[in-house]
């Protein structure tokens, strides 16, 4: 007979695959609650259930996996950041700027007068500052939605995660330096892997264009090519110890400022690019414990309630100079609320370097299954409240 657990090991992810994409498509269409939020609540119970069955390592096919989805997703984001639109109006960079540092500096002075550690504070406040573009841009997708306010929230999203990303990078770095006592290893796992992960990036973007201009098979060629530039750069990312969040956004930053247009029906990368978000956003919720979710949960919400608040005032402070009325102001700062899967992966990335941090961050946890949940539920609403979707504000 064979063994039940051997059968399970070997049929756990595909399994909660199906289940998740399932159960988000019936309650997608019964509630229109995004998809997403479904399949963090499946991933996470049938973690809960069958441990044994979603295990995944840093070096796993799994995590490699979720590295690619979340690459694609990032290219695509990436691909809707208009440079242009920034210089034309800077006080979108501003209140990018102003709500990232607010929120920074409100999670980190919350969670050192709780008790934290300084440098675990200071790890959990660079966190807090990002929001996630995967669940900004599969509900922006889902709901179909555009205007002042989408616009908005993808470029305040870029500005979260390159922030983010940087003020991580340097804290990793001063904890590298701590418990190695080499400034040089320091340094290299900081300023000098995000300076390597933008130069890789912005190279793909320009060699991938290049080379279909070349073939002059742009209409017929270019997903399966950009796709293919995610899989290269999202391995040598792995190979060099670099950053993919930071590589891939730029891969896609600097294509569209290749003049090449990335056709509308290709959104998400086709069926295959849908299948790996699936995968994604069960995985962020595969590797979180009940435990530790329920230790985490009271310091958690606190810090999800201070950081909501002042992400949305801080956005709504520059409303006005920055061409927008006080309501949509609002609603933008509303819409940055998703945070968990760009969370998961940057942790899983600092494993490599012999870094576990969820153990020190109990309070993060609870954080990322709320937002897994939450997150693209309030962005949904700020888009429709905003008329800025297929389903419009009921009035």
């Amino acid at each position: 007979m064979p063994d039940i657990q051997v059968i399970m090991a070997e049929l756990g992810w595909p399994l909660a695959i199906a289940l998740a994409w399932l159960s988000g498509e019936f309650l997608h269409r019964w509630t229109r609650l995004p998809r997403i939020s479904v399949y963090g609540v499946v991933g996470f119970l049938l973690a809960q259930i069958f441990p044994a069955a979603l295990t995944s390592g840093a070096s796993s096919t799994i995590t490699t996996l979720a590295n690619l989805a979340f690459g694609l997703i990032l290219f695509e984001f990436g691909y809707r950041i208009n440079l242009r639109w920034l210089r034309i109006n800077p006080w979108i960079a501003v209140s990018g700027l102003a709500e990232s540092a607010a929120t920074f500096g409100v999670v980190y002075l919350i969670a050192h007068l709780t008790g934290m550690p300084s440098l675990t504070s200071l790890l959990l406040a660079s966190l807090a500052m990002s929001t996630s573009p995967a669940g900004v841009l599969r509900v922006i997708n889902e709901q179909n939605s555009s205007g002042q306010v989408t616009e908005r929230v993808l470029h305040l999203v870029a500005i979260n995660c390159v922030l983010a990303v940087f003020v991580f990078k340097v804290v990793v770095g001063f904890w590298v330096f701590q418990t190695s006592g080499s400034l040089p290893q320091a340094i290299s796992h900081s300023l000098i892997e995000l300076v390597v992960s933008a130069v890789m990036g912005a190279l793909m973007g320009f060699m991938v264009p290049a080379l279909l201009r070349r073939l002059g098979a742009l209409a017929q060629d270019g997903t399966v090519a950009f796709a293919l530039g995610v899989v290269l750069l999202v391995a040598a990312a792995g190979a060099f110890e670099v950053s993919p969040v930071l590589a891939t956004l730029t891969f896609g930053l600097a294509a569209r400022h290749s003049r090449v247009a990335f056709s509308r029906t290709e959104r998400n990368f086709g069926g295959i690019g849908e299948l790996l978000t699936v995968l994604l956003f069960v995985f962020a919720v595969s590797t979180l414990e009940w435990e530790r979710v329920v230790d985490g949960a009271g310091l958690g919400i606190l810090l999800l309630l201070a950081r909501f608040l002042v992400k949305t005032a801080s956005v709504a402070v520059f409303a006005k100079v920055g061409g927008i009325s006080w309501r949509k102001g609002v609603l933008t700062g509303v819409a940055l609320a998703p945070m968990s899967v760009f969370v998961t992966l940057l942790l899983e990335q600092t494993k490599y370097m012999g870094i576990v941090l969820v153990d020190e961050l109990a309070a993060l946890a609870a954080m990322t299954l709320l937002l897994e949940v939450v997150g693209p539920i309030i962005t949904q609403r700020a888009l429709i409240w905003a008329n800025e979707t297929q389903i419009k504000e009921e009035r």
